[in-house]
Formats: C-alpha cells, structure tokens, sequence
C-alpha cells in the first residue's frame, strides 16, 4: 500500500493487495511480493482478531496488534 492511501473496508484492503501480489508476481517482482504478502498477513491476522470491526485499520495499527509489547505501542494512562 502506497503511505497515505487507505481503502474503505479491510476487505477492501485485502482484495487490493490479492490482486496486487498476482501483478508483481506475473511482472517478476519477488520483492514486491513478500512485502505485499507480509502486509497482507498482518491484515488478516488484524481481521481474524477483530471480526466485529471491518475498518481499514493503519500500519501502526496492525503492527500493535500484532506486537502490543512494542515500546511505540505502549499506552500510558495518567
């Protein structure tokens, strides 16, 4: 996903990124791919923990999901 495009839904998103792994690899872009797989993982691993919530969720939001013990993930209540 190109920094600052967003889809509507998560599935949206998924589908985009299905199509897009199918075009880098007919173009031979083996590195395209893993990155397009690897955002695609995290974007259904997100869904799979989150059914009831059907927003394109943001790479930070991914990424905490699947690391909530990151330091940039931390949230701290006063």
């Amino acid at each position: 996903m190109l920094a600052g495009t967003r889809m509507n839904t998560i599935d949206d998103h998924i589908q985009k990124d299905q199509s897009e792994i199918e075009a880098a690899r007919a173009a031979g872009d083996a590195g395209k791919v893993r990155h397009l797989e690897n955002e695609l993982k995290g974007l259904q691993e997100f869904k799979a923990h989150h059914p009831e919530d059907s927003h394109d969720p943001s790479p930070l939001e991914v990424f905490c999901d699947l690391n909530p013990e990151a330091p940039e993930c931390r949230v701290y209540d006063d």
